[in-house]
């Protein structure tokens, strides 16, 4: 045994770090925390400064069993948990699990190179006590308002509910953007663009800096330019810069990833996590945008031996956020002369995006030449501007350019052609085209992230499971939403004539947002009425800080909980007697028409539907119910979407004929689909399957079939094999059956020969399935399973004794074994 234990957190920081380390020591995993509070309500004791009482994980039992022996076998204990209040508590429950000393040595480094974790091994300290109460006040705080407020939504709103701190703000910000889009009034306005013909077939365009407010407007200004001259009156050039954007932050990685690699929060930590176990990257959980000296020298070697010296401009950021508390550097390469790096092929665009954003932070400005040209009109005291940019030395732009959470209106800036003052302009043709103004947008995860932080709500560790959970508890959802089409007016001058036209355009298309449910909706609400500093900014933000506090020593843990927990009981009890009629879970929204029943919208446990009818009233016929659709809202469907609902075909519907078979439109557990010639194709997120026409569903199929021919591999058995993807992972495809691809194989890299195998051997696996078998008693079988064999009765699953061989049971001895056998509890819904 050797002298030394290093424990660390997850298995992969474990391997990487022992290849540094000598024979003298050994690295183990916690694999995570190790203790937790219970799920009983009892973990808090609230009358003794909210003690908390944890238990070991039962998940962790052995794992801590395996960690006390090789503990009590070594001569030195290491803790070597991340850098931050997570890490810090990690390592206390350790040592408070395994029965350690106080002075258990422990040990941080924000990267794990050799020569990082040789430094932190010849400077060790203790356990920080004030970051672990930092850690412990969130935790309990979280959990006393998950507690105690989630049985008041049940009550109130809808059983099954849960409320968190952190998770309710962000729900909120969400909500709060929806209804101003609800509530925005887009006004039109028409834009003037001049168009140009120059010599050598080249282009100039200009506008007016003003859009008119009506095409009154408009078309007055174009009849004032009827027979103008136009003339370059002036050229202004002047000379500009653009700087580098800081190295990455926590929450501005998760953002550029969203940008430009698609990926979402919960992606983008858990590739930069894999990068920084493997030694690839610093530690990903900062608010920090400086580097260290040694980290600059090596930055500034990179970029002269790449580009040379005048590309080389060292800079020091500076953190904006004072309370800044994670890792003291932003995240980077470890070894800047290493420009790829990951074990997969998202892990390696992360890794891309880091090492140049790290380089160009340190890259020189990019020199630009921005020109503006003003034509004037003969006619008119009106003037255009046409404007240019000409970069000059592209400095960091060799390397990287920041991405924007929105799209601009209008492009960047292009060079202009070659102009001269006085010189008179062709006018080719003059337009005047109607413009929409443009509700907030929608967020992203990326900008909903911008957004918690500039708020200074949560810390960069909470970013990602927030987004996560509010989109698993179904407040929010994620998706793609279709545009609607809109007509707008266009005025054209040309050879002195104004002609009109309108158009059609596609506005409001959604990639990748997210949109309130209305249970996301009805919930906020709620809490907004109720309990208002749950859901308040400036309080959130305030208890970050009271919890940064906590761990610099200056405020006792216990007494943070009890200033807010006091209050917040209150108004759990005296929530009690709300009405819960007046929740906004239900609303009437008006009678029927033709039947004269009354129609009114509900929250129920399947999602929002329109009801029609009335269940108290016996004598007639029971209420018609249908459910809303995505993108309707129990908050603002009006009566008439609600008679359309009610008027829509019913599903499943047949919708057509392909190659003689029957198109048949029907919703199932994993969404809308197409059934044709018993095969089924999923409806894009932006299909209605009220609404789909046949020639879509059409080119659906045709989409589906032209795709997994591509996936295809070959034939086997006169059948095509091939690969997909699904909810459960990738898989191979063979004569109408799925079977998963082991971790080991890769889509990428999956050959013929090796799905053969994979399928034979799960052919082999359900023939060896069953050891026995009693065609007297067919719901009797002895089963070989996954962790050894035991008896199958019916949906009963039950043990085989150690001492008995399973193949010799009869029948008899399963029956007997099966009525000895304790019975299995029933489950209870999990809340």
């Amino acid at each position: 045994m050797s002298k030394n234990l290093v424990i660390v957190e997850s298995p992969a920081k474990a391997k990487t770090i022992e290849g540094y380390l000598g024979k003298d020591f050994t690295v183990k995993s916690s694999f995570g925390h190790v203790r937790d509070l219970p799920k009983e309500d009892t973990a808090i004791d609230v009358e003794n400064g909210y003690k908390p009482t944890y238990i070991i994980s039962p998940d962790k039992v052995k794992v801590v069993n395996e960690l006390k022996s090789l503990a009590k076998s070594s001569e030195e204990v290491w803790l070597a948990t991340d850098d931050d209040r997570e890490g810090e508590s990690i390592s206390w429950h350790l040592k408070e699990a395994l029965g350690l000393a106080d002075n258990t040595k422990r040990i941080v480094f924000r990267e794990i190179t050799k020569k990082a974790i040789q430094n932190a091994i010849q400077n060790p300290r203790t356990i920080d006590t004030d970051l672990v109460n930092a850690q412990q006040a969130r935790r309990v705080l979280d959990r006393l308002i998950g507690f105690e407020l989630s049985p008041v939504l049940w009550s109130k709103v809808r059983k099954g509910l849960s409320a968190g701190r952190v998770q309710s703000v962000a729900v909120r910000i969400i909500v709060e953007r929806e209804r101003e889009i609800e509530g925005f009034d887009s006004k039109s306005s028409f834009k003037i663009v001049a168009t140009f013909k120059l010599e050598g077939g080249k282009v100039l365009n200009a506008e007016l800096p003003k859009n008119f407010e009506t095409e009154a407007q408009a078309r007055e200004f174009l009849e004032k330019c009827k027979g103008a001259t136009f003339t370059i009156k002036n050229l202004e050039t002047k000379p500009a810069k653009k700087s580098p954007a800081p190295p990455f932050t926590t929450s501005t990685l998760q953002q550029e990833a969203s940008r430009k690699l698609g990926y979402s929060v919960a992606s983008t930590m858990l590739y930069a996590q894999k990068l920084y176990e493997a030694g690839k990257i610093s530690y990903m959980r900062t608010d920090s945008t400086s580097l260290s000296d040694e980290a600059l020298g090596k930055a500034q070697e990179s970029i002269n031996d790449a580009y040379g010296d005048k590309y080389v401009q060292i800079r020091q950021y500076k953190t904006k956020n004072e309370t800044a508390q994670e890792a003291h550097e932003a995240i980077r390469p470890t070894d800047f002369s290493v420009s790829s790096a990951g074990s997969d092929i998202k892990e390696k665009r992360l890794y891309e995006l880091i090492w140049k954003r790290s380089i160009a932070s340190q890259m020189a400005d990019a020199q630009l030449e921005r020109t503006t040209a003003t034509v004037s009109i003969s006619t008119t005291s009106e003037e255009l501007i046409a404007q240019g940019e000409v970069i000059k030395f592209d400095g960091f732009l060799k390397v990287y350019m920041e991405g924007k959470d929105e799209e601009e209106d209008e492009e960047n800036a292009k060079m202009l052609p070659p102009l001269n003052i006085g010189q008179i302009l062709n006018l080719d043709n003059l337009k005047g085209t109607e413009r929409f103004s443009r509700p907030p947008a929608r967020y992203t995860e990326a900008s909903l992230v911008k957004a918690l932080e500039e708020k200074g709500i949560g810390r960069p560790s909470t970013y990602a499971p927030t987004i996560s959970t509010i989109i698993k508890r179904e407040y929010v959802v994620k998706e793609d939403r279709a545009g609607k089409e809109r007509e707008f007016k266009e005025l054209v001058l040309k050879n002195d004539q104004i002609s009109e036209k309108t158009n059609k355009e596609n506005y409001g298309t959604e990639k990748a947002k997210l949109f309130p449910t209305s249970v996301g909706m009805v919930v906020n609400d709620f809490l907004v009425d109720n309990f208002t500093e749950v859901v308040d900014f400036k309080f959130t933000a305030e208890m970050e800080d009271e919890f940064d506090e906590i761990a610099k020593g200056k405020v006792e843990w216990s007494k943070m909980i009890d200033n807010f927990y006091k209050g917040f009981h209150q108004t759990i009890e005296e929530s009690k007697s709300v009405d819960r009629s007046s929740v906004g879970s239900s609303r009437d929204l008006g009678i029927d028409p033709k039947t004269g029943k009354p129609i009114s919208v509900k929250l129920g446990k399947f999602g929002p539907y329109v009801q029609l009818g009335d269940t108290k009233d016996k004598d007639e016929e029971k209420p018609v119910y249908v459910n809303l659709k995505k993108d309707q809202l129990v908050s603002t469907i009006t009566l008439e979407e609600a008679l359309a609902l009610l008027e829509q075909p019913k599903l499943p519907r047949e919708i057509g004929f392909y190659e003689d078979k029957p198109l048949v439109i029907g919703v199932g557990k994993l969404g809308p689909y197409i059934r044709h010639d018993d095969k089924f194709t999923s409806l894009a997120p932006t299909d209605d399957p009220f609404t789909i026409t046949e020639e879509r569903a059409i080119e659906l199929i045709t989409e589906k079939r032209q795709s997994e021919a591509n996936d295809s591999l070959g034939d086997f058995e006169g059948s095509p094999v091939s690969t997909g993807k699904g909810r459960f992972g990738p898989y191979v495809k063979h004569d109408g059956k799925f079977v998963s691809l082991p971790k080991t194989d890769s889509l990428t890299t999956i050959t013929l020969e090796r799905a053969i195998e994979i399928i034979l051997a799960k052919r082999n696996q359900e023939a060896n399935k069953y050891i026995k078998e009693f065609p007297e008693n067919e719901s009797v079988k002895v089963v070989n399973g996954m962790y050894g064999p035991y008896i199958q009765i019916g949906k009963r699953n039950i043990k085989i004794p150690k001492d008995t061989e399973a193949a010799s049971l009869t029948l008899e001895d399963c029956l007997k074994l099966g009525e000895e056998a304790p019975a299995t509890p029933a489950r209870g819904r999990k809340k």
